[in-house]
């Protein structure tokens, strides 16, 4: 069968993004302004589209705990708070108190504070402290790429059957396909701080072999910005 792929130039990009109401939102835009003016950094805040199309998925499971693994300023993490309704809650995690109180700041102008609970401190300790508690209907996974796969393992043992799972940066800007790299200081990405582009890239493509093979649940990997993978958690009677 032929593919089925049309390639996005800049303004077919707008176009997409134009259509999608839901990411044309005043308060999320004053937001990413804000991050934009952060300089390089940036890059870390999620697509107006990715974002979107997290906060209907979480609409259409009727979800009302979430799990964030990296929240940066806040942006997924207002987007999918304000699609979990009122009575929800996201847990959020973070080790930056820098981005932590830009997030926290619109947070409360976005009428949130009572439904985010945003922890500082190393994610994978904040999961093992979630271990044994009522589980999540939906989480999403982008902070460092090199723990994604021990961050996978967690989430997908947090998340109940027929809860949602997305991973983010699963192409890492098309160097999935790259069979070398070259460990430049200067070319890293604004996300690696400390470990250099191959363990971050390390990190993802393990996770995407993970995921693909894990029989606890089933995945799509979508072309989404810099590339998302959506897994649903089955239930035991199909984990055979």
């Amino acid at each position: 069968m032929p593919d089925k792929f049309t390639a996005l130039t800049p303004e077919l990009h707008r176009y997409l993004v134009d259509h999608s109401p839901a990411a044309a939102d005043p308060h999320l835009e004053r937001l990413a302004e804000e991050t934009a003016a952060l300089g390089d950094i940036a890059i870390m805040q999620s697509a107006p589209e990715q974002a979107a199309l997290m906060a209907l998925l979480a609409r259409a499971i009727g979800a009302r705990r979430a799990l964030e693994v990296g929240t940066f300023t806040g942006y997924t993490a207002i987007a999918v708070a304000r699609a979990l309704g009122s009575d929800g809650l996201l847990v959020a995690c973070d080790v930056s108190e820098e981005w932590a109180a830009i997030a926290r700041c619109h947070f409360a102008e976005a009428g949130l504070v009572e439904r985010i609970d945003l922890r500082i401190a190393p994610a994978l300790d904040t999961l093992a402290e979630l271990r044994g508690g009522e589980p999540f209907d939906f989480a999403f996974i982008d902070a460092d790429k090199q723990t994604y796969p021990e961050y996978w393992e967690a989430v997908v043992e947090l998340t109940r059957p027929n809860g949602l799972i997305v991973i983010d940066n699963v192409l890492y800007g098309g160097e999935v396909l790259e069979a070398r790299l070259v460990d430049d200081p200067g070319e890293m990405r604004p996300w690696d701080k400390g470990p250099g582009r191959r363990e971050s890239l390390d990190g993802i493509i393990t996770t995407n072999e993970l995921v693909r093979e894990d029989a606890r649940v089933e995945s799509v990997m979508l072309g989404i910005a810099d590339g998302i993978t959506i897994a649903r958690c089955r239930g035991e009677d199909e984990r055979s």
